[in-house]
């Protein structure tokens, strides 16, 4: 294959898109991820310590950003690896929903 058909192939495979780019794009993402599971934690955990009880709510939200990146990931891909991770992650935000919204009528219903 002479160089212009590689070059011509890759843009097509990539659709005329910067490789770099998309890099950042998804360094970006994941930073952003871990900024919200920082910030959930330090406002689960100041919640807690002032006597507010705890939000589950926060940590069903911040799952469920990993949730999407590994079930497009496990659609486009298939691999197991990233469908068991979408599934544990899915999981975590169910469990986590489920616990923020017991509490929610729970306590709505002492009132």
């Amino acid at each position: 294959m002479r160089k212009e058909e590689i070059l011509e192939k890759s843009r097509r495979e990539n659709k005329n898109q910067d490789l770099y780019e998309k890099q950042v794009m998804a360094a970006g993402g994941n930073a952003g991820a871990v900024a919200a599971a920082v910030l959930a934690t330090v406002f689960f955990v100041a919640q807690i310590l002032t006597g507010d009880g705890m939000n589950y709510g926060l940590y069903a939200v911040v799952f469920t950003i990993p949730a999407a990146r590994f079930t497009v990931k496990a659609i486009k891909l298939r691999r197991k690896h990233e469908i068991a991770l979408a599934a544990l992650y899915w999981l975590g935000v169910v469990l986590f929903s489920a616990a923020h919204l017991y509490q929610l009528i729970t306590i709505s219903a002492i009132f």
